[in-house]
């Protein structure tokens, strides 16, 4: 069992820079079923999606966070440090880098180099 989607809120005014950072650790802007009537915009890699429902006034978790996989970890961690994201490392979990980014709506995401032992 694999997780499929998680969803974050975000105003429709921040649609394009957060698919275009989304573009950045991998995931694809996808088709959105019609009849969500445009209340989200969705991002996919490798059959994982994250639906970013467009909200007036969304809400942004202070500490909780999507944590992402980025096989090529130091290819990504250049690739949003290029577009202007402030990465911050932090300690190494399970003997890899990780660290941690904000997306332009303000959502904390974790980048990691591996996964968390079985």
């Amino acid at each position: 069992m694999t997780l499929q989607h998680t969803s974050l809120e975000i105003r429709r005014d921040d649609v394009d820079a957060e698919v275009a950072f989304w573009a950045l650790l991998g995931f694809d802007h996808v088709e959105t079923p019609p009849r969500l009537g445009g209340r989200a915009t969705w991002v996919a890699r490798d059959g994982t999606h994250i639906h970013l429902l467009h909200a007036d006034r969304p809400t942004v978790m202070p500490r909780g966070h999507v944590a992402i996989l980025a096989e090529d970890y130091d290819a990504t961690v250049a690739r949003l440090r290029d577009a202007g994201f402030a990465f911050e490392p932090d300690d190494p979990f399970w003997g890899a880098e990780r660290g941690f980014v904000r997306t332009p709506a303000g959502h904390r995401v974790e980048v990691m180099a591996a996964p968390p032992p079985p």
